[in-house]
């Protein structure tokens, strides 16, 4: 029995063990702030991440969360094409400036514009020619009395009098001249007529309507997205990695691993300074070894939530108060906190 002792390391405390204890404050609830750092390059308005789980987070919950200011994970529980194109979804869904919109060509048909449209929820597309040029746009309003899909978008966009502004143009710059034009879309060009971007009002007043949303220095809307460690995940990160996702998380059921942190070191190696993100973990000595091999955040808890049956049937697990609080002081003294 003496050894059985032994072998217990301490108490654990999860949330629903603990209370905090009110003291004396001058601080209003209007006046807290809740916003926290998810790695030390993406700050949050509001601390919150939906989980990478085939139940929970695609590019719809991921929208939606970026938006109040949080950020969801896409899960990996799907072909590597297809979580690439949920990653396209949120960078796409709405923009600042879009410095690489979609387009088409005069001599593509009007069903090729109605398809790219429909799939992207989009209202218009540029026209350019084949050396880029701005010739023409193609809306919701060129289509609206078309019958036959099948002739050429040039028959049928839009080409005289084109509205455009000049490289460098800010939203403010740009709301003005769409209410002085009464259109929706304000294409982007260089001194050439070649087509730059693509600034529209639908992203102005979401902007307008989301002020806190959870963006990155081009505007869209931030979105992180899951790994495992198995075959083709590298070629899974370059793909994510290409379409602009802001985050990945290496995410398997036991991050204290050899095959966790070879894969954290090789992103880390392979992408630079991309935001990385590795786990689960439930302890202090997992916590330093994702960080040495180049983590910039540790997702924690082993078993603790709802649904997991980790702990029930394997009996393994570190109760989530005791587990952050022991991480916590690692990456503190890692200079991660």
């Amino acid at each position: 029995m003496e050894n059985s002792k032994n072998r217990i390391i301490g108490d654990g405390f999860t949330f629903d063990d603990m209370l905090l204890v009110p003291s004396y404050s001058e601080v209003h609830p209007s006046q807290v702030e809740p916003g926290s750092f998810l790695t030390p390059g993406i700050s949050l308005n509001i601390p919150f991440c939906s989980a990478a789980m085939d139940t929970v987070t695609e590019s719809r919950l991921a929208i939606a969360l970026a938006r109040e200011g949080g950020i969801g994970f896409i899960h990996r529980n799907m072909s590597a094409e297809r979580q690439i194109a949920e990653v396209d979804k949120v960078k796409r869904s709405e923009s600042g400036v879009i410095v690489d919109p979609f387009f088409l060509h005069p001599e593509d048909l009007v069903r090729d514009a109605v398809d790219l449209m429909a799939h992207f929820h989009i209202s218009g597309v540029p026209i350019v020619d084949d050396k880029q040029r701005l010739v023409g746009i193609i809306t919701n309003r060129d289509l609206r009395f078309v019958t036959n899909y099948e002739q050429p978008i040039s028959h049928v966009m839009t080409q005289e009098n084109l509205v455009t502004a000049p490289v460098g143009t800010d939203l403010e710059g740009a709301t003005r001249i769409l209410m002085k034009h009464k259109i929706e879309k304000l294409p982007i060009v260089d001194g050439r007529g070649i087509l730059k971007g693509l600034i529209t009002i639908k992203d102005i007043q979401k902007a307008r309507d989301f002020p806190k949303a959870s963006k990155d220095s081009r505007g869209r809307l931030r979105v992180g997205a899951a790994l495992g460690v198995g075959e083709g995940a590298m070629e899974r990160a370059e793909g994510l990695y290409e379409t602009g996702v802001d985050v990945l998380v290496v995410d398997t059921a036991h991050g204290h691993s050899r095959s966790v942190i070879e894969m954290v070191a090789k992103i880390r190696n392979r992408f630079g300074s991309i935001a990385l993100v590795g786990g689960n973990i439930a302890t202090g000595d997992a916590a330093r070894a994702l960080i040495n091999a180049g983590a910039d955040a540790v997702k924690v808890g082993v078993g603790p939530g709802s649904i997991c049956t980790t702990r029930v049937i394997a009996g393994i697990g570190v109760p989530q108060l005791s587990a952050v609080m022991d991480v916590a002081e690692v990456a503190h003294a890692m200079g991660k906190m």
